[in-house]
């Protein structure tokens, strides 16, 4: 049995070639990308978004216009164009991906279009494909002005990284699972000089498995979003995330905290663990987001970070809003969930368990510890909670045409 993505042709030679006809385009921002000039801090505005077209889930969703080069990320990325409107290259393995990157010189713009297969029925056993060595991880170092799109119906069973000193990188439309080893899915990791910024992931879909393997504990995959040592500036949109048990952490270690900007908004965390996301310092933005199906916990806001979490959506969880197993705790601001008073717990199979250390704090009397104290610097719109319930399902993930959430 291989775990390797099909080959569909074109070779390394050829994807050169085709990137020296296209080179020079443009049309990317050279550094950090055009930031909103319109500020908010509150449901205002509107957040950008593409064209339409909606399988599974619920129906009833419209669109708005296509906006391949980019746009407004509806979230602390601000405006992200990746590798603008030059000339996209079409790669189908991982190595091909690679190459292309490493033969970029590094800013002006690249667009990878990525239309590669990967057939998961292959892999019988989650527990065998975990155990195999670490697999391939495809990284962005160093390098500005990026876009990586999956055509629809692509799948890969690679990671892809964004490291060092990137900036203005788009990952979208990307389905990524069971990954051999223990790798992430989609892994951010910075320097001190506060690198990488600006990214944006959307409308792609992770997962693995919840299959319990014998002696691995919950470690049976890595994260399938991880942002580690200063990456900041990040906006996480319509992805869906779905039978994981770690799905997300900011900070690799209780040490590893700073002022970084995350923006979680419109996706679906369906069927996981833990991690959505697990918080070290900084500052989130969750908003317009699904939880169903949480088996230990979901946003967990550690070390003196602070959380706006606003117009989810929030259903047979367990502990859903929490801060455990860190020496400190940090703070949240709860803001039209579906979830008003604890009176709502039992409609909706919201219920808790102790944490540690016995500072550990559930937000199991459902009120704000603390008012979110930045002003969010891009426009957006928290749209009801009941209509993310709704409708959020049909236009999140990948191969959904980047559709966005359209309400009544």
């Amino acid at each position: 049995m291989t775990h390797r993505p099909l080959l569909l042709a074109a070779t390394t030679a050829a994807l050169l070639t085709a990137l020296v006809a296209c080179g020079g385009g443009g049309g990317a921002a050279a550094d950090a990308p055009a930031t909103d000039t319109t500020t908010g801090s509150g449901s205002s505005g509107s957040t950008g978004g593409s064209t339409g077209g909606s399988t599974g889930g619920s129906t009833g969703s419209t669109t708005s216009p296509t906006v391949p080069a980019g746009g407004h990320s509806g979230g602390w990325a601000g405006v992200v164009t990746g590798g603008g409107s030059v000339a996209a290259v079409t790669v189908s393995t991982a190595a091909q991906m690679q190459a292309a990157i490493d033969a970029y010189s590094g800013s002006g713009g690249l667009v990878l279009r990525y239309d590669g297969r990967f057939d998961f029925a292959t892999i019988t056993d989650p527990c065998t494909q975990w155990k195999l060595p670490a697999g391939t991880v495809v990284e962005i170092k160093g390098k500005r002005d990026v876009t990586i799109e999956g055509v629809d119906g692509s799948s890969a069973n690679f990671g892809l990284a964004v490291k060092a000193d990137a900036s203005n990188i788009i990952i979208r439309n990307m389905t990524i699972g069971l990954l051999p080893g223990s790798i992430d899915a989609i892994g951010v990791e910075g320097l001190s000089g506060k690198f990488p910024g600006y990214l944006w992931i959307d409308h792609n879909t992770l997962f693995s498995s919840l299959k319990e393997c014998a002696g691995a504990g919950d470690l049976e995959f890595d994260g399938l979003f991880d942002n580690k040592a200063g990456a900041h500036h990040i906006t996480f949109s319509y992805n869906h995330l779905h039978d994981h048990h770690k799905v997300g952490l900011i900070g690799s270690s209780d040490s590893d905290i700073s002022d970084r900007n995350i923006t979680y908004h419109h996706n679906v965390y369906q069927n996981v663990g833990s991690r959505l996301p697990l918080q070290r310092g900084g500052f989130t933005h969750l908003y317009n987001n699904l939880y169903s199906g949480v088996s230990t916990s979901g946003a967990n806001i550690r070390m003196g970070g602070y959380a706006l979490i606003e117009a989810n959506w929030f259903e047979n969880a367990v502990n859903p809003v929490t801060a455990r197993d860190s020496p400190s705790n940090g703070y949240w601001d709860l803001r039209a969930n579906n979830i008003r008073t604890p009176a709502d717990f039992a409609t909706y199979g919201i219920t808790w368990t102790s944490g540690s250390p016995s500072t550990a704090r559930n937000a199991d009397d459902w009120v704000t510890t603390a008012a979110f104290p930045v002003s969010l610097p891009y426009t957006y719109t928290a749209q009801a909670a009941e209509c993310v319930k709704r409708k959020l399902a049909a236009v999140a993930g990948a191969g959904k045409a980047l559709a966005t959430l359209v309400c009544d």
